[in-house]
């Protein structure tokens, strides 16, 4: 029986995947401080802080592999982001090491690379470009995980996700748009793939728009079939309106929070 460890459970994607990664064979616990209610028969409600490292050493306890989405989920000031996303981070890789775990799938940001514009392709090999604190705290994440790879000998995924959001609602997730279902089946190719080292994947789903090269993973399988062009005619009539970068940018949003240079210069920087 495998048993999946999922820190931040109680979060927008956390809810997902706990429904969607649901096997027989396969126990889920699940790690966060807020209520997560009332376990199924396949599931462990595990209620602590994850940046306490003797809890996460204990709940790292008879664990196979860890789904680590704990984190601010936003664009919020250095004092919010820094205890949340800085030290948690390293307290679930350190005792994931520390209690015998050998795989982390690693929820990182397109944040981490946000100020790519969104007309140029990237792949995991770009500068990285965050949108933010938020995104330096993913594109550290990734870091992280890499030290943890190379010195540690874990294997990890970096998962970039994008717009995740049950439908696109602005003209930038024509683009950038991660659905509910792909987003699942990605977890769930990360969770299953091959023996590896590290990796980074981008979240993204089957857009006719998408501008993420995955070419470097085709033996993850992940064969993502939403398509946020479906919503096309819906995001002209109602989508949200956009800043000066909002619409021109991997981040999106982020990039505009606190922006106070000069956008064609920082658009047509490499």
């Amino acid at each position: 029986m495998q048993r999946v460890l999922i820190t931040g459970a109680a979060g927008r994607l956390g809810r997902v995947l706990r429904n969607g990664l649901a096997k027989p064979d396969r126990v889920l616990r699940l790690l966060d401080i807020a209520n997560l209610g009332t376990a199924t028969e396949s599931e462990e409600i595990w209620n602590a802080d994850a940046t306490n490292l003797p809890e996460m050493v204990e709940a790292m306890q008879g664990v196979d592999l860890v789904v680590h989405l704990a984190a601010y989920p936003e664009e919020a000031p250095w004092e919010t982001i820094f205890p949340l996303n800085y030290a948690l981070t390293y307290t679930v890789f350190e005792a994931a090491r520390r209690a015998g775990v050998k795989r982390v799938v690693f929820c990182s940001s397109v944040q981490a690379v946000g100020f790519h514009p969104i007309e140029k392709t990237i792949d995991a090999n770009v500068r990285l470009r965050p949108s933010g604190y938020y995104g330096v705290s993913k594109a550290y994440g990734e870091a992280l995980a890499s030290l943890y790879a190379d010195k540690h000998g874990l294997s990890v995924a970096c998962v970039r996700v994008a717009s995740f959001e049950k439908t696109p609602t602005d003209t930038r997730m024509l683009s950038t748009w991660l659905s509910h279902e792909d987003a699942v089946h990605l977890f769930e190719q990360c969770i299953s793939a091959p023996d590896h080292h590290f990796y980074v994947v981008y979240g993204v789903s089957n857009n006719t728009r998408s501008r993420v090269d995955n070419s470097h993973v085709a033996w993850l399988g992940y064969k993502p079939r939403s398509n946020a062009e479906d919503y096309l005619a819906e995001i002209l009539e109602h989508g949200q309106p956009m800043g000066p970068l909002a619409g021109k940018t991997q981040g999106g949003r982020a990039c505009d929070v606190g922006f106070s240079g000069n956008a064609e210069k920082t658009l047509k920087a490499e």
